[in-house]
């Protein structure tokens, strides 16, 4: 699309940590040989450990969540499916594909009879967050089924309201994203927590050696790594207050957002996206909403630097921000 841009291109295109977890080195002998299944069950604990799960017994690790997706759905039978919108799209193609009738609503208590419920936490993109309690009440309203909670994002926020803890109520899988919070996206390890029955099902779907030696080995290290999770909560709170203020300071108005993306909103978004990539910057646009761009964190000062550079003298953006405050 910009064949003419700088490079490198700084890609705020997505909601990865662009202060990654510094991984130790790899034993050799890693590489050469299958994981062993204690080692997959020392990662379960430390993960169930970290995201308040009951036990091990209720974590299943995975090759990054996007592979959980459709495993997920075909653990209940074809039916209808309800996905709360808008968010991330896989979610609607994962639940087709295994045979359901797909919907995406609004409103969470349009959620309480479909087969399968799917609900994004922190939602991607406008950060949308439904509390523990809320949730809890929703699933405890269902009438068989299974509630999907994708909680990628969760993991960011300094004051977390995971439903991990709850699984056992039963009907209910909650997912993990590893690398957006590590910033290790290319590790590809995820987790799905549920009762040990559904991650039983899980599991056996996945089938052996589901996970390789260096993300067992990278997964539980980092997960284990309390003083590293707890500092990089706070540089990405104050990484994206710093965001904010760019951006505003620019004419958009944010209009939501996690600790690892901010959305904004402006009229010209669509010129915006492509000034910004003729620049050599990425951002994420929205075909169903022109006026939505979602930013990540620049990593380092030069990124920052180019960013305030092709935002600066943007008056047109400043002028339809203030149109919009009128109306």
């Amino acid at each position: 699309m910009f064949p003419d841009a700088p490079e490198p291109f700084v890609d705020l295109s997505t909601g990865i940590n662009p202060f990654p977890w510094a991984a130790s080195q790899l034993a050799p002998e890693m590489l050469a040989r299958l994981p062993e299944p204690a080692e997959i069950g020392r990662l379960a604990a430390i993960a169930a450990t970290a995201y308040g799960a009951p036990s091990p017994d209720c974590v299943v690790a995975a090759p990054g969540t996007q592979i959980l997706l459709a495993p997920v759905a075909a653990l209940v039978a074809r039916g209808n499916a309800a996905v709360l919108g808008p968010t991330y799209g896989e979610f609607i193609r994962a639940a087709a594909l295994a045979g359901h009738e797909v919907v995406e609503v609004s409103d969470p208590g349009e959620l309480a009879s479909a087969d399968l419920a799917v609900v994004v936490n922190p939602n991607n993109p406008d950060g949308r967050l439904i509390g523990r309690r809320d949730l809890v009440e929703l699933a405890a309203a269902r009438r068989g089924g299974l509630l999907v909670v994708d909680e990628a994002f969760m993991d960011a926020e300094p004051e977390g309201e995971s439903l991990c803890g709850e699984v056992m109520r039963g009907g209910v899988v909650v997912l993990r994203s590893f690398g957006k919070f590590f910033g290790l996206a290319g590790i590809r390890l995820g987790f799905a927590v549920a009762a040990p029955a559904i991650a039983g099902r899980l599991a056996a779907m996945l089938g052996p050696w589901a996970v390789s030696g260096p993300a067992i080995a990278i997964g539980q290290e980092a997960l284990a790594d309390i003083g590293w999770i707890t500092s990089t909560r706070q540089l990405l709170v104050r990484e994206t207050h710093r965001l904010d203020d760019v951006l505003t300071r620019a004419g958009l108005e944010i209009v939501g957002g996690s600790s690892l993306f901010r959305l904004a909103r402006i009229p010209a978004a669509g010129a915006l996206f492509h000034d910004l990539g003729r620049a050599g910057i990425l951002v994420r646009r929205f075909d169903e909403r022109p006026d939505w761009l979602r930013f990540g964190l620049p990593g380092n000062d030069e990124a920052w630097h180019r960013l305030r550079t092709a935002l600066r003298g943007r008056s047109d953006l400043r002028c339809s921000a203030a149109g919009v405050q009128r109306l």
